[in-house]
């Protein structure tokens, strides 16, 4: 105890000792600690922290030294701007499917692996069966018995010959301001579309107007641009629910033997004389959502003739429908470098085969989803039609306008 007694009083004198010179001396830093040593609690972890230079603090204990450089901030999440302001957010990688052999993708309950591109093709026929699954076969109820009163101030342009159709300011084309409504045309799926365009009407040795009584009004008009009162036939066609396209006159190959009537476009004239001829027929009325031609074998098949009237019909918004008469039309091909909304008939409804030709109208629409038929104004082909379409429901098709047709074709 004397020994242990002795010891603490010399550590004691000795720390006092120490405390008095560091007063009195404190050396060339005077005031200011050369280091402050910290030791506080730390939490526990599985593996002890190490300090600078690798050295191992025990367990329980954590060192904090001088000021250290504070640590890079977290990223934050951008902030979301209202609709057109600020930030763009770049897309995330789209979550992907495991591999299959060879590297290929593979679906859940699938046998196989999806083909490059067969993802997106599933997904736009799924997208399409479910747009379509309203849709009824039979015939296109969609919109009102009767169509809107024509013309329309804004798609009307006055000429030296009359009045002519134009695009409204407003972007409206007479494309669809003059057709008749139609789902079908706006969605892909549901029950293949079969349309029926009836032409003969207004041109040289025509039967009477009244000779479309009875059809359906989802069955499409053309009239040419020839007799008194057109545009009351093409007013009472619309009151019907009948939408009506303009029946251009051009040149067949037998031309002048065989004349499709005044005004005929020619290969053989200077383009500005077919461009007033082409104003001077699509003045005659008013109200039609589209053009197709009146004979034409020898026009239609001349890139040049023909070119310069399809950009007269996208200028005015208007759509083209070739009847299907002539083989080696080159307005297709002249309509898909435009961007012009155009189809061609797919089957010629003859009056004295007409059973057979609707079959096989019925049959290209089943393999292609939608087609075209263009049959002539006459008392037999009409009254076959009219019961024809209703037949349509049980063999689950559904009759559309022609314009809905042409649409639907452009999606496909």
């Amino acid at each position: 105890m004397k020994a242990l007694a002795v010891a603490s009083g010399i550590v004691f004198w000795t720390l006092v000792v120490g405390a008095v010179i560091l007063m009195f001396f404190p050396g060339g830093n005077a005031g200011e600690p050369v280091a402050v040593l910290q030791v506080d609690s730390a939490p526990s972890a599985s593996a002890p922290p190490a300090a600078a230079g690798g050295v191992a603090l025990p367990p329980g204990f954590s060192v904090t030294g001088p000021a250290m450089a504070p640590a890079a901030p977290r990223p934050q999440a951008p902030m979301l701007a209202p609709p057109g302001q600020g930030t763009t957010l770049m897309p995330t990688a789209p979550a992907t499917l495991p591999p299959g052999p060879g590297g290929a993708l593979e679906t859940p309950g699938r046998q196989g692996a999806l083909t490059p591109g067969e993802g997106e093709t599933n997904l736009a026929a799924a997208a399409g069966a479910a747009a379509g699954a309203g849709l009824a076969a039979g015939i296109d109820q969609t919109g009102g018995a009767a169509l809107e009163a024509v013309p329309v101030a804004a798609l009307v342009e006055k000429s030296d010959y009359g009045p002519l159709p134009r695009i409204a300011a407003d972007g409206r084309r007479p494309a669809e301001v003059y057709a008749r409504p139609s789902r079908y045309g706006e969605v892909m799926g549901g029950p293949p579309r079969v349309a029926v365009l009836v032409n003969g009407l207004a041109v040289p040795g025509a039967p009477d107007a009244d000779v479309i009584k009875g059809l359906p009004p989802p069955v499409s008009i053309a009239y040419g641009a020839y007799g008194r009162g057109v545009q009351e036939w093409v007013t009472k066609a619309r009151a019907g629910g009948h939408e009506v396209l303009l029946a251009l006159p051009l040149e067949p190959n037998n031309y002048p033997a065989v004349d499709p009537g005044p005004h005929t476009l020619l290969t053989t004239l200077p383009t500005n004389e077919n461009i007033k001829r082409l104003q001077w027929l699509m003045s005659r009325y008013t109200g039609y959502a589209g053009v197709t031609n009146h004979m034409g074998s020898k026009f239609v098949t001349s890139e040049s003739a023909m070119r310069p009237v399809l950009e007269e019909m996208q200028r005015r918004g208007l759509i083209f429908v070739d009847d299907g008469s002539v083989t080696g039309s080159a307005a297709g091909e002249i309509a898909q470098t435009l961007g012009l909304d155009y189809s061609i008939a797919q089957v010629q409804l003859e009056t004295g085969t007409m059973d057979q030709s609707l079959a096989a109208l019925e049959a290209e629409a089943k393999a292609q989803g939608s087609a075209i038929g263009v049959a002539k104004a006459e008392p037999a082909a009409v009254k076959r039609i009219a019961e024809w379409a209703g037949s349509l429901e049980e063999k689950g098709l559904v009759l559309v306008p022609v314009t809905a047709a042409v649409r639907s074709q452009r999606q496909g």
